[in-house]
Order: structure tokens, then C-alpha cells, then sequence
């Protein structure tokens, strides 16, 4: 019924390939994407008389051109366009910085409309854009997200050339729960969300379209799991006595914490039901060896094992700990990456085919479609965050309903998490195994970087090695941070009878795994890296960190790369170096070097922050929504949870609404593509 919106965008006039392309890079594959591709604000283009400004204000300013446009050039791609612009009796300066190719546009004695913002000293006007005649309905203009593909006024002209067709659109939310918790209607919403006519129109209309999309999503989370077939699964008998032999060759004893869940897992093993266990573990607290014990259960009861991970560095790591622990007992494991051999990969694919191999651990290597298992019975995500739902199901269908178990050193506060994994029953381990030793923390601003290096110096006398590390490759034009070639060359000078290696993300695997192999083996005194030590690396004579622009990074993201020292018995130091220009960032600071507990650290960082700085755009376990956030319209998310898992379970095909089953059918489709 919604067939003729979810038609590619070509078929709007003037949209030819190279157009449809660039669309895409915004995941806009259809007029039903532009309908509900949302502005992310609105610029007021009401004209204000100049004498009711105040200083700093965005404003539009409508006038006539009084002097000849001229551009002067400074810098590296740096430019400035000014010109006089008349308004009535009053004159006054414009500046376009870094857009010389407006100069065009500009004649003396022509009228302009200019939006920008006033310096009320100086009486001139920093211009974003120059605006055509406005609707006379409303002063409000949409700004949508863009990127280098596709610029904004061409966007604008396809949103309109797409609003042609809204009164095809179909409401998806019933209309009893849009009365209920006063909604618009899909027509209506998407037309008052491009052009609303107030502020509080626009206001009105973004809570109905938030409401829409969290009911999408849990509408899916619900068909996944509420649906008889959704999750079957087969009861795992596994070997009582072997495991309890597993634990006997443990050289440590299990925390209380960690006794729990691997109970809670095998709990999960035994019913006909498929596991979908998520297990939020602090950095250090022991999920590997609970992982070990899943898949261990999994094999006695006659079934193999994936374990998925983000990085070739982690994978290694865990390939290493885990066969390590399985080994003894006769127990198969490969590991699969790209850096891999031909002939090894080959080998590889055929003993999983056959059964012989009973583990595999590796990176998205073990999505490949033509991977193939024998009897795939357990499924383990680790740093599950990085993975999309979709790279997730890819390894799921290569079993016959798999159990799954998906962790993470990321914990989010458990209300939020049963909302935001609303198919997934949550585990937690919040106490680090006995005998770690808290890690000393403490922020210092560059003035005090002497005692640092003096801190460093008395550690590697002693023999243990230092990470040190900074958010960027190489120098920015734009953000002055210590890059990190530039400070690898420094340290190299100051401790010039050490080994101080460079590690970065745009290494070939092959040299990153070499340099990590270099570092844990004891070769290398100082690593200097960006975040890609994020995840997973593990060198207990590791024992001091120091991070250049702390308050560049998220407060989740400087915690676990906080959790790669304090893994062996001795005292380890992390120093946060930063100069913080703003309150939020001094708070960050604070909180970061005050406690070292990852969950009361995600609780304070959604407090300050909102879920985009605790997940990072990239990382995408977490569902990203378009308007709404888990955090501040964390209520209308329950509320969508609960509409979505009722209607489900009264309609469990969507027969009774056809135009949500096709939406949601639609919804599915883009992700994959994504």
C-alpha cells in the first residue's frame, strides 16, 4: 500500500545516479527516506530591526548591496568576503568567512537577505548563508544533516519535491495510542516537521516523530522475541563432571559475581528456549574466563563455537587466553582473521565444515558467507557495541538458532540497557576478581607534564613498561592536539636510551599484531598509540598510562583505555593530561580521576553528556535513532516498549496493519544495506 514511497529516489525528477549516490551516503534509498529524514534544527529567519538586537545574535538582515564585494585571502585555504550592506538609514559590515565563491552572487544596488550573527559593537554580521524570499507563513528555516556528498539546498529542493507525495503516507501508530498520549499522525508530523510554522509547532511535531521511531524499534525487538519462533532454541545437555574439571585447572578461584552468571548462562544452555544474554563486565572483572566456560559447556554438550571480536589485537589475545584454557582437554581452536593465509583460511573453513574444529575465534572474518559450520550451537559477541545488528545475525544464521552471549566493557546503567537490549536477559559483573589493585588516578594539566615524565622515568628504572596516549595520527589544521608522530619523536628524544614504538589505527594488521607482539613480550618501553589499544590489549608489566587531551575523549572510552594497565599484582598509575577550556570538561576530569568503576562512570557520563559521547557515532550495538536519545526521552522509549510488546502480542503478524508490517519490512531491509 506504501509501495509507490518506497520506490528508489530516481524516480523524482532530476535525480539521476550520481544524485542517488550521494543520497545514499545519508542512508536515503527512497521518497519514503526523505519524508523522514528530520531537520536537526531550524534557523528563525524573522527580520529584526537593527536597533532590538543583541550582541551575538542569529538574525536575518534583508538590505541592499552599497559597496563592491571584495575577498582577501589568509592563510592555508582561508578567505574573507566582505561587502556594506544598506538598511534604511544604516550601514553595516558583512563578512563571509571561508566561502569566496558567494562573491558571485553579489551587485551593487541588488537586494540581499543575509542570516548570520550580529556583533553589535563592531555593527557587522558574520554570514552563514545568503536566503531566498522566505515563506510569508513562517520564519522558520530547516537545517538538515549533510555531508561532502550532497549539499543542503539541494537536499531542501528534493524534501519538496518528495512532500508532494505525503498524503500517500499511511499512519503506523494506532490511532488509539495516538489520542491517548496526544500524537500526530504520520501525514501531519512529517509535514509540520519540515515546515512548521512556530517553534512550538515544530516542538509538537518532533515528539510525535520521536515516539514513531522508538515504536518502529521496539516493534522489531518485539516480533524478534515475542513471537513463538522467534526464539526457539535446543536444550544444550551439557557434561556436568567436565566442567567442574575446567574449574579444578583454573589457577584462581571465581568471584561471587562471576559464579553467578556462568549459572545464569547455564540455566539459559539447558531450556528449549534460545539465549540472548547480555554481560556487562567493568574492565578487567573476568568476562573471558565466563565466556570460556559457555563455550566449554557448549562443546560438551556436542556443539561448536564463534567468538566474534572488533580487532585483530583482541582477537589474538582471547585466541591465546582460551586456548590456553581448552587446550588440556583436547578441545579444537582456530583463529580467523584477515590477516590469515590463503592456505590456512582454506584449512580453517573446511574443519569447521566437518566439525573437526570446535572454536573459532576471529574478527568480521567470520561473517564471510562462505564460512560454513558443522553444528554451530553458541554464538559470543565481545565489545558487542562495535558490532551492528545485522553483522550480528550474519554469524547467528550460520547455526540452527544459536544461543547467544554478548559482552561488553561499555556497562550502561541496567534500566537503560533492558530498554535499549529489550531482546536480551542482562547479566552484570561488578566487582574485579580479588588481588587487583586499584589503578592511582589523577588529572594534571600540561603545566605539571615534568612530574609526569619524572613518574615514567622511576617506572621504567624498575622495569615496567608505559602506554602513552593521544587522540590524533598527525597534526590537524583545525584542533591543536599532541599528535601523535610528533610526540613518538619527542619521547624518543627525551628517553633516548629506551625503545618508544608508535601504534596506531591505519597499521597494517599484520604491523599492528607485530608491535603488540613486540610490546608484551618486553621489547618496547613506551607505546605511543591512539585509541586503538582501546579494546582488549592485555601486558600485566603494563603499569602506567598517560593520555594527552583526556578531555578530548569520552569518559566511558578513557576508562577502558584506563582498563589496559592494573592487570598485573603491583600499583599502577594512569595520568590524565588535559586543559579543559570548559565546566563540563573540568567535571569530566574530576569524575575520571576520582573512581575507576565503570558502571557509576557511564551513569555520571549520561548525566553530562546524553548516549552520544558514552557510545560514539561509530559504535553501533547501541540502536542510533535519528531525533530521539535513550537518555533524555528515555520514558517515551518505555512507553513505545510497552505499546509495541502489547500490540505484538495481540497481533503477532501485523495482519490487523499492513502499513506497519510494510514499514517495518522496509525498516529491516535499509539496515541491511546499511
Amino acid at each position: 500500500m506504501l509501495n509507490n514511497l518506497f520506490e528508489p529516489v530516481t524516480k523524482l525528477k532530476g535525480v539521476g545516479p550520481k544524485t542517488a549516490a550521494a543520497l545514499e551516503s545519508l542512508s536515503i534509498y527512497s521518497v519514503y527516506d526523505l519524508l523522514f529524514y528530520f531537520p536537526y534544527r531550524y534557523d528563525d529567519l524573522e527580520m529584526i530591526p537593527l536597533d532590538q538586537l543583541n550582541d551575538g545574535q542569529k538574525v536575518l538582515l534583508k538590505g541592499i548591496v552599497a559597496t563592491e564585494p571584495f575577498v582577501s585571502r589568509f592563510g592555508y585555504k582561508k578567505s574573507r568576503l566582505s561587502f556594506k550592506l544598506r538598511i534604511d538609514h544604516d550601514i553595516i559590515m558583512v563578512n563571509f568567512f571561508n566561502q569566496p565563491w558567494l562573491k558571485n552572487q553579489l551587485e551593487v544596488g541588488k537586494e540581499v537577505a543575509v542570516y548570520g550573527k550580529y556583533n553589535l559593537a563592531k555593527q557587522s554580521l558574520s554570514g552563514f548563508k545568503f536566503v531566498a524570499a522566505k515563506n510569508e507563513e513562517s520564519s522558520l528555516s530547516p537545517v538538515y544533516p549533510v555531508n561532502r556528498h550532497i549539499k543542503q539546498k539541494k537536499l531542501v529542493e528534493l524534501i519538496k519535491l518528495a512532500l508532494a507525495q505525503k498524503n500517500e503516507l499511511m499512519d503506523i501508530v494506532p490511532e488509539n495510542i495516538r489520542q491517548k498520549y496526544r500524537l500526530m499522525n504520520d501525514q501531519e508530523l512529517v509535514e509540520k516537521m519540515h515546515e512548521p510554522k512556530s517553534p512550538n509547532e515544530a516542538k509538537l511535531a518532533k515528539r510525535s516523530a520521536i515516539f514513531r521511531e522508538f515504536f518502529i524499534f521496539q516493534i522489531q525487538l518485539a516480533l524478534l522475541t515475542m513471537r513463538p519462533q522467534g526464539r526457539l532454541g535446543t536444550a544444550k545437555k551439557y557434561d556436568l563432571n567436565e566442567i567442574k574439571k575446567l574449574t579444578a585447572t583454573l589457577p584462581f578461584e571465581l568471584s561471587d559475581d562471576q559464579k553467578k552468571v556462568v549459572n545464569e548462562i547455564f540455566a539459559d544452555l539447558h531450556r528449549e528456549k534460545q539465549m540472548r544474554r547480555l554481560l556487562q563486565g567493568d574492565v578487567g572483572s573476568g568476562k573471558t574466563v565466563v565466556a570460556v566456560f559457555a563455550i566449554y559447556a557448549a562443546i560438551t554438550a556436542g556443539y561448536q563455537a564463534a567468538l566474534m571480536v572488533p580487532t585483530e589485537i583482541l582477537a589474538n589475545q582471547h585466541f591465546g587466553k582460551i586456548a590456553e584454557l581448552l587446550r588440556p582437554f583436547g578441545v579444537r581452536i582456530a583463529l580467523l582473521t584477515s590477516s590469515t593465509k590463503a592456505m590456512e583460511k582454506r584449512e580453517i573453513y573446511r574443519e569447521l565444515a566437518d566439525g573437526t574444529l570446535n572454536v573459532v575465534i576471529g574478527t568480521h572474518a567470520l561473517i564471510q558467507p562462505s564460512l560454513k559450520f558443522k553444528n554451530l550451537g553458541l554464538v559470543i559477541i565481545d565489545e558487542q557495541h562495535r558490532f551492528g545488528v545485522n553483522q550480528r545475525q550474519k554469524l547467528m544464521i550460520k547455526g540452527e538458532n544459536p544461543d547467544l552471549l554478548a559482552m561488553t566493557a561499555t556497562p550502561i546503567p541496567r534500566t537503560l540497557a533492558l530498554t535499549a537490549y529489550g531482546e536480551m536477559d542482562v547479566s552484570e559483573i561488578r566487582h574485579l576478581p580479588a588481588g587487583r589493585k586499584p589503578i592511582v588516578s589523577e588529572w594534571v594539566t600540561s603545566t605539571h607534564l615534568d612530574q609526569v615524565l619524572a613518574k615514567i622515568k622511576e617506572q621504567l628504572s624498575q622495569g615496567f613498561q608505559i602506554y602513552v596516549v593521544t587522540p590524533l595520527i598527525e597534526e590537524s589544521e583545525n584542533i591543536d592536539l599532541k599528535n601523535a608522530k610528533e610526540l613518538c619523536l619527542k619521547l624518543q628524544s627525551y628517553f633516548n636510551h629506551e625503545k618508544v614504538v608508535l601504534l596506531h589505527g591505519q597499521m597494517s594488521g599484520e604491523d599492528k599484531d607485530q608491535i603488540m607482539t613486540d610490546f608484551s613480550e618486553g621489547n618496547i618501553d613506551i607505546l605511543v598509540a591512539t585509541s586503538v589499544i582501546e579494546v582488549g590489549v592485555d601486558v600485566p608489566n603494563a603499569n602506567m598510562m598517560v593520555i594527552f587531551d583526556a578531555d578530548r575523549f569520552g569518559l566511558s572510552q578513557l576508562h577502558q583505555l584506563r582498563g589496559r594497565i592494573g592487570r598485573g599484582r603491583t600499583e599502577s598509575f594512569c595520568y590524565f593530561v588535559a586543559d579543559p577550556k570548559t565546566d563540563i570538561g573540568k567535571k569530566r576530569m574530576e569524575i575520571i580521576s576520582s573512581t575507576s568503576n565503570g558502571f557509576k562512570l557511564s551513569e555520571e557520563d549520561l548525566k553530562l553528556r546524553g548516549q552520544g559521547d558514552l557510545f560514539g557515532k561509530a559504535q553501533s550495538g547501541i540502536p542510533e535513532f535519528r531525533l530521539g536519545d535513550l537518555v533524555n526521552d528515555y520514558n517515551t522509549m518505555v512507553v513505545a516498549q510497552n505499546v509495541a510488546r502489547q500490540l505484538v502480542k495481540a497481533d503477532p503478524d501485523l495482519m490487523e496493519n499492513s502499513a506497519l508490517k510494510e514499514v517495518v519490512d522496509y525498516s529491516q531491509k535499509v539496515k541491511e544495506i546499511d
